[in-house]
């Protein structure tokens, strides 16, 4: 018996979507054993865990990928359909995934109604206005704005996801799976966000939403069920379960370590000279431009760059690593000029970098863990002129990464794809401290982590930082901003306000974010 989001009972409903002492195994791998889990109408049920706890694993047999070896899977009180009739399973249950499903060059409606056009009354002809009408009814009936005729490569993360939703309310089904779907959303998309949750939550739908980040929990979610290492170990209403009694849940344990404010102060040392110099550089970008913007960084510095999606702060990254040619301005690392747009040039000067997708530019993922970690330091691991690799100097340099941040893999070359998302994200942070930096540029490191993993890659710069390297963290995760020595908080293109001396007031910092002053004017 569950309340719904208005105060309701929905005792005499059917759950929308539910698992009944499920297990699957694969090979040797117990992925999940006997685990139950309901989710009904018009509640928003968390579901939470470490990378490999089995949340995945759940997704697919909810949704019709996989069959459970034991149990079963029931829909709107109804038995599951075949796993063949792919039609049915659409209709009852849909997942919005943290990686884009959409398809960039069809339309917003033509992604809406994917493989089921719409056709008219006497006619196999598809019906391109009528499907256009039903696609913006769609939009507007939960509240998207989103012009429906527009190629779906031009959309925002943000926007993707929304068409996502979009065809998946739009067959019908009452039960959807949002998998991680802030991990590639700044701070007001979030917010845009929960408003859709409790819209749908509202309309009947009943959402299973998975995340990592717990206050996200807290804040949308009417239940919260915690799944280890592939067993359900809490199922309860998030107002009666504590924060400390949800990670400890996660990880069979107390709650791990946790860094302050203050402890990361004093472990560092003071700065030292100038390691990175940026002047007044200048980025026309569709994913936001920077205007001016000058910034410096030394040694033992960790600088947090904070900014809302659009607000120039990931452009920035993007532009002092040379992925992006600024229009105008320098870059110098160690007082020597960088060639605009040359990421080779940007490595060799000594930068490391950790981008904002590990999927699309952090990892070979065919490769194993040892030769991802070692891609940038060929030259130490293939000496000569013959550029024979030796596979003790590789083994040896991945295996000091993989103890630091506690990589849990089973061999060097175990390919990096078989990795949990934590692991894969380790594997990324290694790869850059390999080539021992003296400046590293990390772009938002802890996206879809768990919370030990999270744990271990904050160490692992905040580490760098004291043994002397500049840091340079792009990230809206307060959680990050915590190893951080300073803080400037851009907005539209430009450095807003900064932060000087830590702990940060969260009140302060959320608004100046935001592009308020303090005075509580829009900047």
């Amino acid at each position: 018996m569950v309340e719904n989001s208005s105060g309701g009972l929905a005792e005499h409903q059917p759950p929308v979507g539910e698992a009944l002492s499920v297990s699957k195994t694969f090979g040797e791998t117990r992925a999940l054993t006997d685990v139950s889990l309901a989710v009904f109408a018009g509640e928003c049920h968390g579901l939470v865990g470490r990378n490999g706890a089995g949340k995945s694993t759940l997704v697919t047999l909810l949704t019709g990928l996989n069959r459970p070896d034991h149990g079963s899977i029931r829909l709107g009180g109804q038995p599951a359909p075949s796993l063949a009739d792919r039609g049915a399973w659409l209709e009852r249950a849909a997942c919005v995934y943290q990686r884009s499903m959409v398809v960039p060059p069809l339309t917003v409606a033509e992604n809406v109604y994917l493989n089921r056009p719409t056709r008219g009354s006497k006619s196999q002809l598809v019906n391109w206005r009528r499907m256009r009408e039903k696609a913006h009814a769609v939009m507007l009936e939960w509240g998207f704005d989103v012009d429906v005729d527009q190629s779906a490569g031009s959309l925002t993360v943000e926007q993707r996801q929304v068409v996502e939703i979009a065809r998946a309310l739009s067959i019908g089904g009452r039960f959807l799976i949002l998998d991680e779907p802030t991990a590639a959303l700044e701070k007001a998309a979030v917010e845009r966000l929960f408003d859709r949750v409790r819209r749908m939550r509202e309309g009947g739908v009943g959402v299973l939403y998975i995340s990592h980040h717990l206050e996200e929990i807290y804040e949308i979610c009417d239940r919260v069920s915690v799944l280890r290492d592939g067993a359900l170990v809490l199922t309860g209403k998030v107002a009666e379960v504590s924060q400390a009694n949800l990670v400890a849940a996660m990880v069979g344990s107390a709650p791990p370590r946790r860094v302050t404010e203050i402890e990361a102060v004093k472990t560092r040392r003071e700065p030292g000279r100038e390691l990175l110099e940026v002047s007044d550089l200048v980025v026309r970008s569709r994913a936001g431009s920077v205007e001016g913007v000058s910034i410096t960084l030394r040694a033992g510095e960790c600088l947090g760059l904070v900014g809302l999606d659009g607000s120039g702060s990931s452009t920035m990254a993007d532009a002092i690593i040379g992925l992006i040619k600024p229009e105008a301005g320098t870059v110098k690392v160690r007082g020597a000029l960088i060639p605009p747009g040359k990421v080779d040039a940007v490595l060799k000067r000594g930068v490391g970098y950790v981008p904002q997708d590990r999927h699309a530019r952090g990892f070979a993922p065919q490769l194993g863990v040892g030769e991802n970690i070692t891609l940038t330091v060929l030259d130490r691991v293939a000496p000569g002129m013959l550029g024979l690799i030796s596979s003790r100097e590789r083994d040896r340099i991945a295996r000091r990464e993989v103890d630091k941040l506690q990589i849990v893999a089973g061999s060097l070359e175990q390919p990096v794809s078989s990795l949990s998302g934590g692991n894969q994200q380790k594997v990324v942070v290694g790869r850059a401290l390999a080539q021992e930096p003296s400046v590293l540029v990390v772009v938002n490191p802890t996206v879809g982590v768990d919370v030990a993993s999270k744990e271990a890659l904050l160490d692992a710069v905040g580490q760098a930082r004291d043994q002397g390297m500049a840091v340079l963290l792009v990230s809206d995760d307060f959680e990050d901003l915590r190893i951080c020595t300073r803080l400037q908080v851009m907005v539209r293109g430009r450095i807003s306000r900064e932060f000087n001396k830590p702990p940060w007031d969260r009140q302060e910092l959320i608004a100046a974010v935001e592009g308020l002053t303090p005075a509580g004017e829009r900047v």
